[in-house]
This record gives structure tokens, C-alpha cells and sequence, in this order.
């Protein structure tokens, strides 16, 4: 396998429709725009249209043949998941790759419209529905992959399904449920592949975490610590483009094999270097915590995934 995979590795990608959600910013936008640059026909999909309209305007500038559409999607909304899939579905006939990217971390105790805790809703519940919503597509697509963009984070969650999400704020903890929220990315992804292997499709199920990148997403983590550590933040941490690169690697790299897992392979971390697949946390792959998360993933979001 590939060592030191750049952009340079991105095959062609003529004919491709990609979805990325929260791509108008950080590593989601450089991912649309290397897909962009190869060719495919890629869906912003944000819960902030102005703000698509100006990130797709900025790729169109500098790849004028870029094909990108800007769809609303918010992921705290179940309702707006199931407008963006009825959309896509009538629109498009395949779907290559679904890029679960969007993600917000460390923030205060919230719910999202459906009720749920903000991270956990947002970060899992939203892209499993998503996933569900759009499975008949990702079915009929030969070689089609889902890719579920996870954390380092992922090492401190914790799977508690008594109070899976912090009810009324109980036992809740910023970090608490940023990890856990990532951890279930990872469950998610591996049992995912495991029901389409089972299925004999040709589809799989990948994850990728980007290492330490420059983004907006640990805003409510760093404060003016980020301010303080600005001097100092290129030895530990990378650019949006390069933090993209796993997560591209996992979407359209021919070597990729189905419950792989991508990030940065550094010397002594993956907080930045070359995407290099690499080993999640043990908790991880953990297959009753997987089956009980998707019977519990299906009960909240009340999507049944038809294999």
C-alpha cells in the first residue's frame, strides 16, 4: 500500500457523485474541492446555504468546471435529513460515495429538534439516518462507500446506553460526549460493513479522522488558548488540506478495503503526517456495543436500514 499518498493519488473521478455534509468549511471543503478537481459531480450538503453558495463559489474560481451543487441539510434536524434525501433521490441515480464529514465538538449541553444531546445527535444520529435514508442509492452503486469521518477523541468515549444521551444534562461533559459521539462513528462504520458484507453487496463502510487540523471545529475547546499557542500549533498540527487527505485517501483510493480506518501516520502520533490506515481504540470493535448501538440508532431515529 501507498506510503506517502498525496493528492497526486486522487484517481479520476468523471462520473463520480459524492456527497460531503459540512463542507463549506475546514477539511469538508478541501475534500469537495480535490473531488471537484477530479472530476465528480459533488453535493455540498450544509445546513448553511449562504455560506455553501460563497465556499462553492470559491472552488468554482479556481476550478471553473468544477460541478458542485450547494443542498441544505442541518443534521440536528431529522426532518431536514429526510427533505435533503427525498431531494437527492429524485435527482440522482447513484450515489459513489457518502462522506459523513460534518461535525461540531465541545460544546455546551444542548438538544437538537428531535431532542437529542447536540454532539451525539449532530455527530451520529444524523449521519446514521442520513446513511439509512440513502441506502437504496449506495446499494445500487457497484463499489460505493460510505465514509464516516471520526476522531482521535474517539480513545476517551464511553458507551453508556442507560443514558446514551445525558438526559436533561445528566452525567454530561463536553469531552464526555464528543468521544462518545466518535466512538460511534466508529461502531457504526464497522457494523455497517459488516451488514453489507453480509448482504454480498459490492458497497463498503470506511472511517478516517484527520489528525490535529487548523479548524474552526475546536473552537469552543481551544478559546484563547488558541490565541496563546498560535507561535507553536505548526509542530503539532496540520492544515485543513492536509487533515483531508485520510478522509479523501478512504473515499476513492482503489486499495481501500472495506472496515478500514484512515488517519495521519506521524513518527510517535497521528496528530499529523502522511494518511496511512491506521488502528482504532479496542472499544471500538466491541460487536455488542455495535448491534446494540444500531438497535438503539434505529429507535431514536425511527430509519430502518432495508439490506
Amino acid at each position: 500500500m501507498t506510503e506517502k499518498w498525496t493528492d497526486a493519488n486522487i484517481p479520476d473521478l468523471t462520473g463520480k457523485v459524492i456527497i460531503v455534509t459540512g463542507g463549506n468549511s475546514g477539511i469538508g471543503f478541501e475534500e469537495i474541492k480535490q473531488f471537484a478537481r477530479k472530476g465528480a459531480q459533488t453535493i455540498m450538503a450544509s445546513r448553511n446555504l449562504i455560506k455553501a453558495e460563497k465556499a462553492a463559489k470559491k472552488i468554482r474560481k479556481k476550478i471553473p468546471n468544477a460541478k458542485i451543487e450547494v443542498m441544505e441539510l442541518d443534521l440536528a434536524n431529522l426532518d431536514s435529513v429526510t427533505n435533503f434525501t427525498t431531494s437527492f433521490n429524485q435527482k440522482y441515480e447513484k450515489l459513489d460515495v457518502l462522506v459523513n464529514n460534518a461535525g461540531i465538538m465541545m460544546v455546551p449541553y444542548g438538544t437538537t429538534a428531535d431532542g437529542f444531546e447536540t454532539q451525539i445527535g449532530t455527530n451520529h444520529l444524523g449521519h446514521f439516518a442520513l446513511t439509512g435514508l440513502l441506502l437504496d442509492k449506495i446499494k445500487r452503486t457497484e463499489g460505493s462507500r460510505v465514509v464516516n469521518v471520526s476522531s482521535m477523541g474517539h480513545r476517551g468515549g464511553f458507551m453508556d446506553f442507560e443514558n446514551f444521551l445525558y438526559d436533561g444534562g445528566s452525567g454530561y461533559s463536553k469531552m464526555g460526549a464528543y468521544g462518545r459521539s466518535k466512538l460511534a462513528n466508529l461502531l457504526f462504520t464497522f457494523e455497517l460493513n459488516r451488514r453489507l458484507k453480509q448482504a454480498d453487496l459490492t458497497s463498503i463502510a470506511v472511517a478516517s479522522h484527520p489528525g490535529i487540523s487548523n479548524t474552526h471545529l475546536a473552537d469552543h475547546m481551544y478559546g484563547i488558548f488558541k490565541v496563546i499557542l498560535k507561535p507553536f500549533m505548526g509542530m503539532f498540527i496540520q492544515s485543513p488540506a492536509r487533515g483531508a487527505l485520510p478522509t479523501i485517501r478512504a473515499a476513492v483510493d482503489p486499495e481501500v478495503k472495506g472496515g478500514d480506518y484512515y488517519g495521519p501516520k506521524g513518527k510517535k502520533n497521528e496528530f499529523k503526517g502522511p494518511p496511512m490506515k491506521v488502528e482504532s481504540a479496542e472499544a471500538s470493535h466491541n460487536k455488542e456495543d455495535a448491534r446494540t448501538l444500531w438497535e438503539l440508532s434505529e429507535s431514536l431515529t425511527k430509519i430502518s436500514f432495508k439490506f
